[in-house]
């Protein structure tokens, strides 16, 4: 009896010792877990917060990028040999001053380009549609008009409230004679701050992430909170509004200060807490704006719960596993669970080393991968300014020589300019196709028109030594038809594929069709066609554009790979042409195939676009 008491009371201590043993081992699971969870949660918000800083310096690069092509362009006007003489006004300076204003909105939508002398006094104002234009007006008020006088130097202004109430921001360029270094005018733009700034990021909306811009004076002059634009970030009625709040304030100090380069701040003003991020824009080594990315943290905390609900419900999955294998096996496997435990021990070890020599490698791949596409980015966004700058140089001195070996010279250099420049933009394309920051901005109108112009403009500019005859055809018997797109994106299309044309037909081409007079003949056929919608089980019309050559023809070898990246047969070009129209075509739901010609001479490329009913 007793013996039997004995041996009840010790499996009772050996219950209870598991149990103590599996509430423990649990207790340490939930707590590791914890901490598991709280190092996940800060990690991810680090790896947030971090890239946050660099998407806030790509936007300050790219900002920085826009406004020195505008000054460039500033520039080059003002360096042209009109106003260079003095010609501030007149039909000559008209013309010139509406082939820049077109240059400068093809950058950023701008309110109006303008000529004033050196009175101050407005000559000539191109404005957009809307605007009023202002001429034999005195601006001498402007800060920046007097500032331009007053150093000679590109002036990029702090914001200002404009005639019509909207605020602004102005670049100027002074106009300076070569000769004498007398002071003429200048030349300069007025560009609405809120449209500008609205181009890198969402100004509207402060409930998800959101841009503000400030002027170098710390002046709102781009923030969702429109009643603050105007207004200084360290006035009494701001500083009200966020509580006077220390952190928030010292961040921003620091940043206009100079002494805060990637860094950022997390407060909290009343409204809930934000993660803060700025970057100063520099022009020329010189700052002139500064840019700031603010997101609500709580959306940051919804990815990061979500991560987290996953690994805890594989947490939960464990340790009912755990639980199960423990009730079915411990009274059985005690000695065989001990070796179990090392093993896997040891497998935890070799599995964490090869995981870290994995994320070893892979940190290194993608900064391989980073400083790559930052310094074709970089190097694409530095190229096209001292470009526009040859290019302005070289089409003002053309025009003042009247020698034809300098003008054949200056016209040689112009051409390769323009190849050089037309590569950047195509590098450019590519980095916003990679990172899908392409934009495509849509609008109605005629692919019939637009076809005959480029074509037109192609017979004027071409900087191409061939001979070539275009033969065009629309198969709606000239009957205009509307798409719905990116008028200069699917031009830029057109052109690709003319030039691909033009790159495979041989200057021998003359002597095999019969004419001295030609190199080649490009067809261009235009129309429409009815096609099947696999999603909507609709039939529909779409456009079509055909473009034919009788050159060399498409390489079997290149065939499979046609429109991707590198790819080309020829020494002339860098195999990024086609792969960008194909980028654009596919954004606009439509699609691009090319072909030999059956009957062995040439090829013909076709890409599709949806109509506008």
């Amino acid at each position: 009896m007793t013996e039997g008491l004995q041996f009840i009371r010790k499996k009772e201590v050996a219950l209870i010792s598991i149990v103590v043993i599996i509430v423990t081992s649990y207790s340490m699971l939930v707590y590791q877990q914890y901490i598991a969870e709280q190092n996940i949660r800060n990690n991810i918000f680090r790896d947030y917060r971090n890239n946050q800083l660099e998407i806030t310096k790509a936007l300050s690069e790219h900002v920085s990028s826009d406004l020195r092509l505008i000054s460039s362009i500033l520039q080059g006007l003002s360096d042209s040999a009109y106003l260079q003489q003095g010609e501030l006004y007149g039909d000559r300076v008209a013309k010139l001053m509406d082939e820049r204003f077109d240059q400068i909105n093809n950058i950023s939508k701008i309110d109006g380009l303008f000529i004033a002398d050196k009175n101050n006094i407005i000559t000539y104002n191109k404005v957009s549609a809307g605007q009023r234009s202002f001429v034999n007006i005195d601006i001498s008020l402007r800060e920046y008009v007097n500032e331009t006088r007053n150093t000679l130097d590109p002036v990029f202004s702090n914001g200002f409230e404009g005639i019509d109430g909207a605020y602004k921001i102005a670049l100027t360029y002074p106009v300076i004679n070569r000769e004498s270094d007398e002071y003429l005018g200048m030349v300069g733009v007025e560009i609405p701050s809120v449209d500008f700034f609205a181009r890198y990021g969402n100004v509207y909306n402060v409930n998800s992430q959101f841009l503000v811009t400030y002027d170098r004076n710390a002046n709102y002059i781009s923030t969702p909170r429109t009643n603050f634009i105007g207004k200084n970030l360290f006035s009494d009625e701001i500083q009200r509004f966020f509580n006077f709040n220390v952190i928030q304030n010292k961040y921003y100090q620091d940043v206009f200060d100079g002494n805060l380069f990637g860094g950022s701040a997390t407060y909290d003003f009343g409204t809930g807490e934000r993660l803060n991020t700025g970057y100063p824009v520099s022009v020329n080594d010189v700052t002139r704006y500064f840019v700031f990315i603010i997101t609500p943290t709580a959306s940051v905390y919804q990815d990061i719960n979500e991560t987290l609900s996953e690994e805890r419900s594989s947490f939960i999955l464990l340790i009912v596993g755990i639980t199960a294998a423990i009730v079915m096996l411990i009274l059985f496997l005690v000695k065989l669970n001990t070796l179990l435990n090392d093993q896997v021990k040891k497998r935890t070890k070799d599995l964490q080393e090869s995981n870290q020599r994995l994320k070893i490698a892979n940190d290194q791949l993608n900064v391989h991968d980073k400083m790559q596409k930052e310094f074709i980015n970089t190097a694409a966004h530095e190229l096209r300014t001292p470009i526009q700058l040859i290019l302005g140089a070289l089409e003002a001195s053309k025009y003042e020589t009247k020698n034809e070996k300098q003008r054949e010279l200056s016209n040689i250099i112009i051409r390769n300019a323009e190849r050089l420049k037309i590569l950047a933009e195509n590098i450019l394309d590519v980095t916003k196709i990679e990172s899908k920051t392409l934009e495509i901005k849509k609008e109605i109108f005629d692919l019939n028109s637009l076809v005959l112009d480029i074509i037109k403009e192609y017979k004027n500019i071409s900087n191409s030594d061939k001979r070539i005859k275009f033969e065009y055809k629309n198969l709606s018997n000239n009957i205009s038809f509307n798409v719905f797109g990116d008028k200069n994106r699917i031009g830029e299309v057109i052109m690709n594929l003319i030039n691909n044309s033009v790159k495979f037909i041989s200057k021998d081409n003359g002597n095999i069709n019969g004419s001295v007079n030609q190199d080649g003949i490009i067809s261009i056929i235009v129309g429409k066609r009815k096609t099947y919608n696999k999603d909507t089980n609709v039939e529909q019309q779409e456009a079509f554009v055909s473009i034919k050559d009788d050159g060399e023809g498409i390489d079997l070898e290149v065939i499979p790979r046609l429109f991707t990246k590198f790819t080309t047969k020829s020494f002339q070009g860098t195999g990024l042409g086609l792969y960008i129209a194909k980028n654009i075509v596919e954004a606009h739901g439509g699609h691009i195939w090319g072909e030999n010609n059956k009957d062995g001479k040439g090829a013909t490329f076709y890409f599709t676009l949806p109509l506008n009913n």
